[in-house]
């Protein structure tokens, strides 16, 4: 997966400069990380709503859109995917591949409360926005 995640982040790079009215790239970098980041988030949004109402192959063509304009912002931020991968292998170390990494040194573990059901994911079909 990181080769792939790295041609992508190549590809992005070379697009970066090329004529916006022809490249996607190329007319996000000239639009700048506040369209970047609504872009990113559109997508991850769209993956949510798609992975809730079971369209699996929806999900993998979102998640596609996803990685694209996560890359994107990465270029503009100057963070390379290799940058991303040394951060996993620090958390794995420290965690375990699958925990986040806490927010702050101490972690207080919450009262136990009853869960509530979410209303807005139960029973209900999420529609995506165009």
């Amino acid at each position: 997966m990181s080769d792939s995640l790295e041609r992508l982040y190549q590809a992005v790079m070379a697009a970066k400069d090329l004529d916006p009215s022809v490249s996607r790239t190329a007319r996000l970098f000239q639009r700048g990380p506040d369209k970047m980041a609504k872009k990113l988030a559109e997508e991850a949004i769209e993956v949510v709503i798609d992975a809730v109402n079971g369209k699996t192959d929806a999900v993998v063509r979102e998640s596609a859109d996803l990685l694209y304009n996560l890359t994107v912002l990465w270029a503009s931020a100057g963070v390379r995917p290799e940058d991303v991968w040394r951060e996993m292998e620090r958390r794995e170390n420290l965690l375990g591949i699958a925990e986040k990494m806490p927010k702050s040194p101490v972690k207080v573990p919450p009262p136990r409360l009853s869960r509530r059901p979410i209303v807005a994911l139960e029973g209900r079909a999420l529609r995506k926005r165009h």
